[in-house]
């Protein structure tokens, strides 16, 4: 009798272990998984992008689209200016489940949505989206007492920094681990290119896209997309309205 109990107790520890490790198996498999999905990133122009993995779509201030696809799960708009914040293009991407994140005077314009401030984060769905600081530090356009926000993205093992409108400020110098920068050269309102370059060296992400060029209404041309091509301290890509990259 003893015996036969012994036996029944060690086919039970067997099949249990062997249970245990396969369920364990399988969860590596699926972290492993979330780990290598793809993150595609589409520029529209200017200072206009969409970011998306799986099912999760999030487009930054979408301005000036051709298509309504109506497909976004997450909106962020970093400012309440014209070329960033457009009431016209962002019901184009969105639809019943969309979240909407911005600043607060934008969320106060447009009606609807979840403020950020910077040096905040909202997790949406296992996205983590952090405010970071976009201001001027000698020009008047872009005021920090007026809250206005970059965002790090976190996206499927990527972290993506949006700077918003912008110079290199303290904030940005204090970035870590970021695998795409998209950052503005156009000046005037914002970094140079040069500018933009040194900021590279400084928080040295993996590669960058310039934005903030190529729109006839804003300053901003090739020809700063390219000079930061030129003095970045990373892999730069130049987009063509339209195009995409995938984030490595």
């Amino acid at each position: 009798m003893r015996k036969r109990i012994l036996s029944v107790t060690v086919i039970l520890l067997v099949v249990n272990f062997c249970a245990n490790k396969g369920f364990a198996e399988e969860r590596t498999v699926q972290k492993g998984k979330e780990k290598t999905m793809s993150v595609k990133l589409q520029w529209f122009g200017h200072a206009s992008f969409k970011i998306s993995s799986g099912s999760d779509i999030i487009y930054i201030d979408p301005w000036k689209l051709k298509d309504a696809p109506h497909d976004a799960t997450i909106v962020l708009v970093s400012h309440i200016h014209g070329d960033h914040y457009s009431a016209g293009d962002i019901p184009k991407v969105s639809g019943m489940a969309t979240k909407f994140i911005s600043a607060e005077d934008v969320i106060q314009k447009h009606g609807k949505g979840q403020a950020l401030k910077p040096g905040q984060s909202i997790d949406v769905n296992g996205i983590k989206i952090t405010g970071i600081p976009a201001y001027n530090l000698t020009k008047q356009y872009h005021q920090r007492s007026s809250n206005w926000l970059g965002f790090v993205i976190e996206i499927a093992g990527k972290r993506i920094y949006y700077a918003g409108d912008t110079d290199l400020t303290d904030e940005m110098k204090a970035l870590k681990n970021i695998d795409l920068a998209l950052l503005p050269v156009g000046g005037k309102f914002t970094m140079n290119a040069a500018e933009a370059a040194d900021a590279t060296k400084q928080f040295k992400p993996r590669q960058a896209i310039p934005c903030h060029w190529g729109d006839a209404d804003v300053v901003g041309s090739q020809a700063d997309a390219d000079n930061f091509k030129k003095l970045a301290g990373c892999k730069v890509t130049v987009l063509k309205p339209g195009e995409s990259v995938t984030v490595d």
